[in-house]
């Protein structure tokens, strides 16, 4: 059975259900700008011209380096292309992660994004983690103002708990959540329920698996030999055949991998194989 390629993020903007996640194209640590810059502008043109639509990316990839090579390498964007950032981690150094939720911060923040992305809308603006110390709807509330003056078109949430999208939605209409979730790590499996009976978009970070069952002669790499298919390939497929609201977002820095990442929307299986391997990942 084909899947369907597709999803309407927020009811209007239609985007191929492969994305790619630009997180990967900065520092080591996600911290500082990449080894190789023109090869990150390189891959970011790469994937548009493939048929990639939707870029997923934060302020806080640098921080702010990631921002800045996709409006260096894309903008002014072609019309159908849809760029997703998100607001909420602060930096400290390399692999540091701070949440602030506090309003004027938030708000100064999608602010920035859209000067740094060069555009006069954000397509899609996610909180990046729901600050413990901040209410989210108390966090929410700048940037439902920034909606409703037209400088954001959608809000997101991410790492978040069906308790917490209904929380948020009390202020806000949310069209897209981002948890980690892959075939060998499904702790998100309610929220993804959730988000499939909402029409709420699902976009998991992390989504090629990884340990045992990746491992040389594992199940997912026997299947994928059996297809001719790598692991990424195949992780990134069962995405795709698992739910028709998730929108894998896969990050690489090389052209060659982006492009073989891209024909897993190609691969398919029987439903007794994806049974199979539902099963090995258990």
């Amino acid at each position: 059975m084909s899947i369907q390629r597709t999803f309407k993020l927020g009811g209007d903007l239609e985007v191929n259900r492969l994305g790619y996640g630009a997180m990967r194209i900065t520092g080591e640590g996600v911290w500082g700008p990449p080894k190789d810059r023109e090869g990150a502008l390189k891959v970011l043109k790469r994937a548009v011209e493939i048929g990639v639509n939707f870029i997923d990316t934060a302020d806080s990839y640098g921080p702010y380096v990631s921002e800045e090579l996709i409006a260096e390498s894309l903008a002014p964007y072609q019309a159908g292309v849809v760029i997703a950032t998100k607001g909420g981690l602060c930096r400290v150094g390399p692999n540091k992660w701070l949440p602030v939720g506090r309003p004027e911060y938030l708000e100064q923040e999608a602010l920035m994004s859209m000067r740094r992305l060069k555009t006069d809308v954000i397509d899609l603006w996610q909180l990046h983690r729901i600050d413990p110390k901040v209410p989210v709807e108390e966090s929410l509330k700048p940037i439902v103002k920034l909606q409703k003056t037209g400088k954001i078109k959608h809000i997101g949430l991410s790492e978040v708990t069906p308790a917490e999208i209904e929380q948020a939605r009390k202020v806000a209409d949310i069209v897209s959540v981002q948890n980690e979730y892959n075939i060998g790590q499904r702790k998100s499996e309610a929220t993804l329920e959730y988000c499939e009976k909402n029409n709420i978009a699902f976009i998991p970070w992390f989504p090629v698996a990884a340990g045992k069952l990746a491992k040389e002669g594992g199940p997912l790499d026997t299947a994928a030999k059996q297809h001719n298919a790598t692991v990424s390939q195949l992780s990134l497929a069962w995405l795709l055949h698992r739910s028709p609201v998730i929108l894998p977002i896969p990050g690489t820095t090389s052209i060659e991998h982006l492009e073989e990442n891209f024909k897993s929307l190609d691969l398919e299986l029987s439903d007794a194989e994806w049974q199979s391997l539902e099963a090995a990942a258990k």
